[in-house]
């Protein structure tokens, strides 16, 4: 008898179409921010945006990105 081990994931879609959910790439994550992919590195190596380092790349989740950019805009027109 094969035991199979059941893991929570929360609301973690892979292959699946939830565009909220998408795993981007540095590159894809630039052109969605509309900045260059040095700064998107550098920021992501800054812990300035929320991202992962997988081996050597960065990903990013788009829904993510999209509080990040939510709660900047807020934080940024307070100051």
């Amino acid at each position: 008898m094969v035991k199979q081990h059941q893991r929570d994931y929360g609301s973690i879609i892979i292959g699946g179409h939830d565009d909220g959910n998408e795993v981007m790439t540095s590159v894809e994550a630039a052109e969605y921010l509309k900045m260059h992919v040095k700064t998107v590195c550098r920021l992501a190596k800054e812990k300035k945006i929320p991202a992962k380092k997988v081996g050597s790349e960065w990903r990013f989740l788009r829904s993510v990105l999209d509080r990040w950019l939510a709660q900047e805009e807020v934080t940024s027109s307070v100051e």
